[in-house]
């Protein structure tokens, strides 16, 4: 059910005619809906996960007119359920935007079928194609013209609880391991927030990227090029990397005691924390991953905060450090307390600190 439709040239149209629209309507399985879609697309599958298998199966096995015939049945099946569900409280004048994967008989099916109704529906030229390009080609581009304001520091000093601080108060921000759902260390899985797809990272990344105003700074936490599973665009971590650095420091008694609040949950499954901790097996010796993880077992958190700062977290952030961020040698550092809700005191003072190299104070309007 993928070549293309021979639909009227009348009835395509490209992205650039998106806000003409007062719904877009994905009507990819769901998987491939899971996986990335347009941004506030609604799901309408007109072949399940299994039945695009099937059809697939037999499209490429037995008869490209079989599937295809039975496909049509399908697909004509879940729109007449559409139209008395998803569709029925629709306007006459409503006008949707109807997407597959590349343009084909899945979307000019529906499309053909909501003009036949009344309704002003077009089919996306190219399909969810058409769109992931527009993805890729925005994000080897755009990046170049931002001015980053990397917050740089150590595990533990609070770098996203500040970014995000930063936001509050009106600043111009990227949270990337937000955006990830990952904290971007070997600890950093969110409890029950798995990772999107790459797909899915890079047109939330898109759309973060678009709503900033290149006029402005961008404050960003300094990143590895993967964060979790996930790799930031070339040219993003190229523009952070030549961007200007703060150094966030915290003491190491507040440090651990933020690690304490905002890792707690490691120890709700002692035994998955105990793998994670294996896969820093060749960076330290079983010896000490064997202690690691008998101080989980014995329920001493501080202790073991204080090891892997010490041991892991430090020296790893001292070698690769330098060599990521140019700006970090000539950084000003920033004392920040991790452990205290301040009302964005400490945000207003970074604020405050870069106010002579055009980073904008805002007004008390602004950040209320």
């Amino acid at each position: 059910m993928n070549s293309p439709a021979h639909s009227p040239a009348s009835l395509r149209c490209g992205l650039d005619a998106l806000a003409q629209f007062d719904d877009i309507i994905d009507v990819r399985s769901p998987a491939e809906y899971a996986d990335d879609h347009i941004p506030g697309a609604i799901s309408a599958p007109v072949l399940d996960n299994a039945e695009r298998a099937l059809i697939g199966t037999i499209y490429a096995q037995e008869s490209p007119f079989k599937a295809t015939r039975l496909g049509a049945a399908i697909v004509a099946r879940h729109i007449a359920d559409y139209l008395e569900t998803l569709f029925a409280d629709r306007p006459r004048g409503w006008r949707p935007l109807v997407y597959c994967w590349r343009g084909g008989k899945r979307s000019g099916a529906m499309t053909s079928w909501l003009n036949q109704i009344g309704w002003r529906a077009r089919q996306l030229d190219g399909g969810y194609k058409t769109w992931r390009r527009h993805v890729i080609d925005a994000l080897a581009t755009w990046p170049a013209g931002l001015d980053c304001i990397i917050l740089a520091g150590p595990t533990g000093s609070g770098k996203t609880r500040l970014l995000q601080s930063l936001s509050r108060v009106g600043a111009q921000t990227l949270d990337l391991e937000g955006l990830a759902c990952h904290r971007g260390s070997l600890l950093g899985d969110l409890p029950d927030q798995p990772q999107p797809s790459q797909r899915g990272f890079e047109t939330a990344l898109h759309q973060a990227i678009d709503a900033l105003d290149p006029l402005r700074p961008v404050f960003v936490e300094a990143e590895s090029r993967r964060i979790g599973r996930l790799s930031l665009p070339d040219a993003l971590l190229q523009a952070m990397r030549v961007g200007r650095c703060v150094r966030v420091q915290a003491s190491t008694p507040q440090r651990i005691a933020f690690l304490l609040q905002d890792y707690r949950h490691l120890f709700d499954a002692p035994d998955d924390f105990k793998q994670k901790l294996e896969q820093l097996v060749g960076l330290h010796s079983r010896q000490t991953i064997t202690e690691w993880q008998a101080l989980i077992d014995a329920d001493r958190r501080a202790e073991l905060f204080e090891a892997l700062v010490e041991r892991h977290y430090d020296p790893a952030y001292r070698r690769s450090s330098h060599s990521n961020y140019e700006g970090l040698a000539q950084a000003d550092t920033f004392i920040y307390d991790p452990t205290t809700d301040d009302g964005g005191v400490q945000a207003r003072a970074l604020i405050a600190q870069f106010a002579d190299q055009t980073v904008p104070i805002p007004s008390s309007q602004e950040s209320a």
